[in-house]
C-alpha cells in the first residue's frame, strides 16, 4: 500500500524522515512488528531498532510472543 500526501511548504523533512516518523508510530501502537517497520523504511532490523531511540520510541513493548517471533527469525 501506498499513500499521498501534502505537506505545507518549506517543510524541510525528507521521504526517509516521514517513513520513519510512520513507521516508528505505527510500531509504538503494536500495529507492526520491528521487522515490518525496518522493511517499510529499508533498513535492517538491527538499524530501524536503534533508530526508534531517536523517535523515543521503546523497543520493550511486546509480549512474550513478538518476542519469541523475533529471535526466531533473527
Amino acid at each position: 500500500m501506498s499513500i499521498q500526501l501534502q505537506l505545507p511548504e518549506g517543510l524541510q523533512v525528507s521521504p526517509f524522515e516521514l517513513s520513519m516518523l510512520f513507521a516508528a508510530k505505527l510500531f509504538e501502537e503494536g500495529l507492526i512488528t520491528s521487522g515490518q517497520g525496518a522493511e517499510m523504511v529499508g533498513l535492517s532490523k538491527h538499524a530501524f531498532i536503534e533508530l526508534l531511540g531517536k523517535y523515543k520510541v521503546s523497543i520493550f513493548q511486546y509480549d512474550i510472543d513478538e518476542i519469541e517471533e523475533d529471535i526466531a527469525n533473527a
